[in-house]
């Protein structure tokens, strides 16, 4: 039943969550904000790189502009991409399943995309993608199924017949209300939203391999 995949990347393919979390303080702290609510990250999560960074600016009365705040977090967290994040547990071995099975997957993300490219590249699987959809093609997010859409006609499949894997709880809300079947992939970031994941996904997984168990 399904011929495709869409993976979210941070927090569904990669362990990056917690870079995001911990970058939206520094910025505002090497940007004179004292004491930046913790709470922070839960607030911009579920937007785009342009309406995060002016959030920041009317939030915080931030003397510089919206270029200037997105290049910024973007040179924080780069060399965490290059170097350092990694794949979430057993993610390669997914994908090496789903190779020897022959169906095909992308990544639908709002992370920068050649801060997705750079992790891709090291970690040795970006030329297995079939694409890498982000906000600069898709500038309303995930908050609309225009990316999901987009991803499945790369794809070649219908919603239907199509798996997004994600991480968020909005996300999965938008998946599913657009038709596509969903699994909501486990990690500590969204750990809050645990019970009402496992209730609106069509599957929630500890681990991504699970995923596996669909094509059995």
């Amino acid at each position: 039943m399904i011929k495709g995949i869409i993976f979210d990347l941070d927090g569904t393919l990669i362990d990056s969550m917690q870079i995001w979390y911990d970058v939206d303080r520094r910025f505002l702290m090497e940007n004179g904000v004292e004491n930046p609510p913790r709470e922070i990250s839960e607030k911009v999560k579920r937007m785009t790189v342009e309406q995060s960074s002016d959030f920041f600016i009317r939030q915080f009365s931030l003397k510089c502009t919206q270029e200037y705040v997105i290049n910024r977090i973007e040179e924080l967290v780069r060399i965490e991409y290059e170097e350092r994040i990694p794949m979430k547990p057993q993610a390669m071995e997914l994908l090496d399943y789903l190779d020897s099975k022959g169906i095909p997957y992308g990544i639908a993300t709002a992370t920068y995309s050649s801060l997705a490219e750079a992790v891709l590249k090291r970690h040795g699987i970006y030329d297995r993608m079939k694409f890498i959809l982000t906000d600069r093609e898709y500038p309303r997010g995930k908050k609309y199924p225009d990316i999901f859409m987009g991803a499945a006609e790369l794809l070649g499949t219908n919603p239907e017949e199509t798996l997004v894997a994600e991480d968020s709880l909005h996300s999965v809300k938008t998946a599913k209300n657009a038709g596509f079947i969903t699994a909501a992939v486990y990690d500590k970031a969204s750990e809050q939203d645990r019970t009402e994941l496992e209730k609106i996904s069509d599957y929630y997984f500890t681990s991504i391999k699970e995923i596996e168990r669909l094509f059995i």
